[in-house]
């Protein structure tokens, strides 16, 4: 009942969306939103905290430029102990490959490309700040969900 949550994102239209949904449901006081860049951003200058126990990350890598700068950011605004929680589109692996081809096709209309390397980039990271990953791909490859919990 105490959670505060904050949002990011670099589009103007984005944030007026979401402010007009966060108002509707009342949670005006609980939600603060700013423009800023996820590949580089100051959770000091932005929010006035210093760092966040929980970072969620959903289906925008795949549409963001520079996107393994994420991961990077997202990592250093974590606190002792935080964690980073990634769900974005896999490779569709264990799909038929004619759904594949649809699937992919009808993302890019929306400049959408699922990254290949993502699970490499996680595990890059998460070796590199000492961190520990899970990683698990759903539903046959269509989405790839992590977690990377930082040490205390």
């Amino acid at each position: 009942p105490d959670a505060r949550f904050f949002g990011l994102d670099i589009s103007a239209e984005m944030l007026e969306t979401a402010t007009a949904a966060i108002a509707r449901e009342g949670l005006s006081g609980r939600v603060k939103l700013a423009r800023g860049d996820a590949t580089d951003f100051d959770t000091k200058a932005l929010f006035s905290v210093e760092s966040f126990d929980r970072i969620f990350v959903s289906y925008s890598l795949s549409m963001i430029p520079g996107w393994e700068n994420t991961i990077s950011a997202a990592l250093a605004a974590l606190s002792p102990g935080g964690s980073l929680h990634v769900v974005d589109f896999g490779q569709q692996e264990a799909l038929p490959r004619w759904f594949r081809t649809l699937l992919r096709g009808w993302l890019r209309k929306f400049h959408v490309e699922p990254r290949e390397a993502l699970r490499d980039v996680l595990q890059s990271e998460s070796a590199r700040v000492g961190a520990t990953l899970r990683f698990r791909t759903l539903y046959r490859g269509y989405a790839w969900l992590a977690v990377i919990k930082t040490a205390i």
